[in-house]
């Protein structure tokens, strides 16, 4: 995580990052992304999943979890916006997604 910093990213920085993350996208300053799942209780596993990724990373999305749904958003606060932190977040949902195909 050497990168990994709390800094406010800019407009391009975003844009970047959003290439390599497909689905993810902004919307009212929070970086966000909605999965769907075969079942509810796929898509509660994988929320709960994500939240011991987010606690050992020290950075908290909030979860929804709806029918065969879960959506995801986060920014930083102490920054008031998007960091490295929230597309790290991400990437690591991502990669947690592919246990669940």
């Amino acid at each position: 995580m050497g990168d990994l910093e709390y800094r406010k990213l800019s407009e391009t920085e975003i844009a970047e990052n959003l290439l390599s993350l497909p689905g993810w996208a902004v919307r009212d300053g929070l970086l966000g992304r909605e999965f769907e799942f075969p079942a509810y209780l796929d898509g509660a596993d994988f929320a709960h999943r994500i939240a011991r990724i987010a606690d050992d990373l020290d950075h908290h999305p909030e979860i929804r979890i709806g029918w065969r749904k879960v959506s995801i958003s986060v920014n930083t606060h102490a920054v008031h916006g998007i960091s490295p932190y929230d597309f790290e977040l991400a990437r690591r949902i991502d990669a947690l997604r592919s246990d669940f195909a």
